[in-house]
């Protein structure tokens, strides 16, 4: 099974946008992991934003 190509580019740029951390660095994270920050990024834009 393969991760969408769309999904992928994505996650990349959420965390790269809010971590500051470079393509290559986030493609070294494993997928679990990638997701597990992304979520945890959106926490904290919800909560920043009130919501």
């Amino acid at each position: 099974m393969t991760y969408a190509s769309d999904r992928l580019h994505e996650e990349i740029a959420y965390v790269a946008y809010h971590f500051h951390w470079g393509q290559d660095e986030i493609l070294d994270l494993e997928h679990h992991d990638r997701r597990r920050y992304a979520e945890h990024i959106a926490r904290l834009v919800a909560r920043g934003s009130g919501g």
